[in-house]
């Protein structure tokens, strides 16, 4: 059953302790702030609570939020930032120590895979990982196709088909595997980010917080509040962003409660 909007009737938020953040279309969209998000944010650290940005974009490193959330005006540093990019550098860690990696990321992914001690390497690599490449050029993507065809493992650091912007959408990774799907044949075979739980895993080691303490916030129904619904914690839907209602008749993903925008759960803190 769809829950109604604005309403906490069983007072689930109150129990919560950790916030999960989306960033685009949940805080912001592009650099505007979502009407009502910084005071949000004031409430649950006056409720004694905690929260932690957690994004899928991987075309910024955890410094590159910091700088941008102070030029909006919110002072902030790297620990409350979490992002597929750095789930992903974990997950290579574990599962692929010491490989060598084609990424197909921007300089900002590359700069961040570097100084995590991760072997980037164009020529020879034995892994493939795709991001959200800002500055993909057709030449990027004959090679990377070229060396998914091969048959090289293959990793995301998420699904989402679009990223939303204060004008519109824009092409996401979720695009570019379709890409690359029709050249090579091949969707991931892992992906990191929401909704998948490796980076909600990744979450609940940084914050040492339970995942039924935890509450993920976002606006997209297939990965942000798949993340929460399907991974253990409680899954939030906003309407500030990419979903609206109708999407829901739709979805086999059903929110646990939905609100118009984070600044609509204040009351219920």
């Amino acid at each position: 059953m769809i829950p109604e909007v604005n309403t906490d009737r069983q007072q689930r938020l109150k129990h919560i302790q950790c916030f999960a953040l989306d960033m685009d279309g949940t805080i912001y969209l592009g650099n505007q702030w979502i009407h009502g998000a910084k005071d949000f944010l004031r409430a649950v650290e006056e409720k004694g609570k905690r929260y932690f940005f957690l994004t899928n974009n991987s075309s910024k490193n955890p410094q590159a939020y910091v700088e941008k959330l102070s030029r909006m005006g919110l002072e902030t540093d790297r620990s409350k930032i979490i992002t597929s990019g750095q789930a992903a550098i974990a997950y290579l860690k574990r599962n692929f120590p010491e490989k060598r990696v084609f990424l197909l990321g921007n300089d900002l992914l590359a700069e961040e895979f570097l100084q995590e001690g991760i072997c980037l390497d164009d020529q020879a690599p034995e892994v493939v990982v795709v991001g959200f490449d800002t500055t993909l050029t057709y030449a990027k993507m004959c090679r990377v196709c070229d060396l998914v065809r091969e048959g090289l493992p293959y990793i995301s650091t998420h699904p989402d088909y679009n990223c939303p912007t204060e004008t519109g959408f824009i092409p996401d990774a979720g695009a570019i595997h379709a890409f690359i799907h029709a050249s090579a044949f091949r969707y991931p075979d892992y992906i990191v980010g929401k909704p998948n739980g490796e980076i909600m895993d990744y979450l609940a080691r940084r914050a040492g917080i339970e995942k039924k303490d935890t509450a993920m916030v976002g606006d997209r129904l297939y990965t942000d509040v798949a993340a929460g619904v399907n991974n253990g914690c409680t899954g939030i839907l906003v309407l500030s962003g990419e979903a609206g209602m109708d999407d829901l008749a739709a979805s086999e993903v059903v929110p646990d409660l939905i609100f118009k925008s984070v600044k609509d759960m204040i009351p219920f803190l």
